[in-house]
């Protein structure tokens, strides 16, 4: 794409993509149009079996938003990335689980539909990686409000045209990245359609 620095990976609208980083670089996600909700996992690059955990993240954060200056978790309890930026807006989502097959024949689709799920695993097979499970991911730029009862709703995102976070990595991983291919509520938007994204990886 030309609009955009030749450092710029895309993540292809409703599909995966993946990437090595080394511990002490950043990855800057950026939301190319605005809407787009990017299912974010961290693998361990020495073994795959430990992976960035929202349920371990949160039990250490103490929230469920997390902000600039936060800090994300393994399985094993320990740090892998820290927000070091955040121009979206700040709503990230850490408690809904990526989107599957199922999701979306409980949402009436007779066919398949492009997910999430398989989107981690296609990404990192790029790489000639096979994902030990899938994770729940950090959902980037969704908003899923918790309300004073403790209720949850899909909502359109806040994140605007251009706008991004920038992840530090705190160990030798390997990121993996879903631009969410839901296009049935409006996660992605109120006009429900899926977009690309971008990510670059920068010292």
């Amino acid at each position: 794409m030309a609009d955009h620095p030749a450092g710029l990976v895309t993540i292809p609208a409703r599909a995966g993509k993946a990437a090595y980083v080394q511990r002490g670089q950043s990855v800057r996600v950026v939301n190319t149009h605005g809407k787009q909700v990017v299912d974010t996992w961290a693998f361990n690059h020495a073994d795959l079996t430990e992976f960035m955990s929202m349920e371990h993240t949160r039990a250490h954060a103490l929230t469920v938003f997390p902000t600039t200056g936060s800090t994300l978790y393994t399985n094993r309890r320990r740090p892998i990335l820290t927000f070091v930026e955040d121009t979206s807006g700040g709503i990230h989502d850490t408690l809904i689980a990526a989107c599957d097959r199922y999701r979306y024949e409980l949402l009436g689709c007779k066919t398949y539909h492009e997910n999430c799920t398989d989107n981690l695993a296609a990404g990192l097979k790029q790489l000639g990686l096979t994902p030990p499970e899938t994770p729940s991911p950090l959902n980037l730029f969704m908003n899923i409000p918790v309300g004073p009862n403790g209720s949850v709703s899909f909502e359109p995102p806040v994140s605007t045209v251009g706008s991004y976070v920038t992840l530090r990595a705190e160990m030798d991983l390997v990121i993996a990245f879903s631009a969410c291919p839901q296009d049935i509520i409006p996660i992605n938007g109120v006009d429900c359609k899926p977009t690309e994204a971008h990510f670059e990886v920068v010292s």
